[in-house]
């Protein structure tokens, strides 16, 4: 059983990398598909940081391959499988979905960061590098994309303007983010959240600087945080 479950889990992986050669290139919800079209939000990062979806689909190629070779029949890494591939799963469907209708997907983006989030939980602290690391990238940038989602939606429905969405979702998005920080000992999952913000603060400079000087100092808590998190794991 175990070591189907990490095959599975490195079919997952393929699938959920594979998609998007295969569908159209998502770059956000399609305005004309919410009953408010809206510009462009705040809280959406410059483009150059979705690139780090190519360093999260191979990393999890890497992870789930290494897993099913190393670690095949190991009982310590099975409890965050199920998890891992439900997200996953849920993330080849995404793009489809995402690009015909945007509550489903916000919906839908939710729930793969829910279940990454247990999967970044329960996932092994052996080998960091191929198990724990790779998981926390993933689910660090779902954090940030979530809420975005959610910014988008909830302008896109006049719940609030696409300002005032963009700020609540932005202090939202870092709670959880310090809240998950403070429970997870990788650096990569807080690594993620501090790139979606820096592109953030990036794509507001000029045009928005209150938010750009947010988004920066969410960064630097959440390095304080995460380095912090390190040298007391270092004196322990």
């Amino acid at each position: 059983m175990h070591r189907l479950l990490a095959l599975l889990t490195l079919v997952a992986a393929f699938t959920f990398a594979l998609v998007p050669v295969f569908t159209e290139p998502f770059t956000g919800f399609d305005p004309a598909h919410l009953p408010n079209p809206v510009g462009r939000l705040p809280i959406q990062p410059s483009g150059y940081a979705f690139a780090i979806w190519g360093v999260i689909y191979l990393w999890l190629i890497a992870s789930a391959g290494y897993g099913l070779v190393k670690h095949g029949n190991d009982p310590d890494w099975a409890p965050h499988r199920p998890w891992l591939i439900a997200s996953m799963a849920l993330g080849a469907a995404w793009i489809p979905v995402a690009l015909a209708a945007p509550v489903p997907a916000t919906v839908m983006i939710f729930a793969m960061w829910a279940t990454a989030l247990i999967a970044l939980l329960k996932a092994p602290q052996t080998d960091p590098g191929f198990a724990i690391a790779p998981i926390g990238l993933y689910t660090g940038w779902l954090t940030a994309a979530s809420f975005v989602a959610a910014a988008t939606v909830a302008a896109g429905y006049d719940i609030g303007s696409r300002i005032s969405a963009s700020w609540v979702a932005l202090a939202i998005a870092l709670i959880a983010a310090v809240v998950i920080t403070r429970k997870t000992p990788t650096l990569a999952y807080p690594g993620a959240v501090i790139w979606a913000l820096t592109g953030t603060m990036i794509a507001n400079w000029n045009i928005f600087p209150a938010f750009a000087t947010s988004a920066a100092l969410g960064a630097l808590l959440l390095i304080a945080i995460g380095l912090g998190r390190r040298i007391d794991a270092a004196r322990a």
